[in-house]
């Protein structure tokens, strides 16, 4: 079985690696994704002066490093991580993951900010619950 863990670095993290950690038994497969914004030149944009071409290439090293100490999390439990740092749209590119991946479930984490902001804005778990073909768990912000 494989779990694939959408990680945005909120503060709902932490509870979804402790949820994970409870699911997961050994022969489970973890993959830890966070989706980035796409490359500015690879959507056929120019990529702005040389110090925001930095700046991205810093977050992207940023989140890289974040996501490997997720992982080393689980793996010092006994598990099998990779990570996954992939840009596109957020939950288009979950579910291509997903389903890529044959993950059999998807752990998502909610930021709790209320039907208003959803309803304005969108949120992302509600997408992906909307579209996935698989089970999805949403882990609330307040925790396990």
């Amino acid at each position: 079985m494989s779990l694939l863990v959408g990680i945005d670095f909120s503060p709902v993290t932490d509870a979804q690696i402790e949820i994970v950690d409870r699911l997961a038994s050994a022969k489970r497969e973890i993959h830890l994704l966070h989706v980035t914004e796409p490359d500015p030149s690879f959507v056929g944009l120019a990529a702005g002066p040389e110090e925001v071409q930095q700046q991205v290439a810093h977050e992207l090293q940023r989140a890289q490093t974040e996501l490997e100490a997720l992982a080393e999390r689980l793996r010092a439990k006994g598990h099998v991580v990779d990570t996954l740092l992939v840009p596109g749209p957020t939950i288009q590119t979950i579910l291509e993951q997903a389903d890529k991946l044959d993950a059999e479930v998807i752990v998502m984490g909610s930021h709790g900010r209320g039907k208003l902001f959803d309803l304005v804005m969108g949120s992302v778990s509600a997408g992906v619950i909307r579209k996935s073909p698989v089970p999805v768990l949403v882990v609330p912000a307040r925790g396990p």
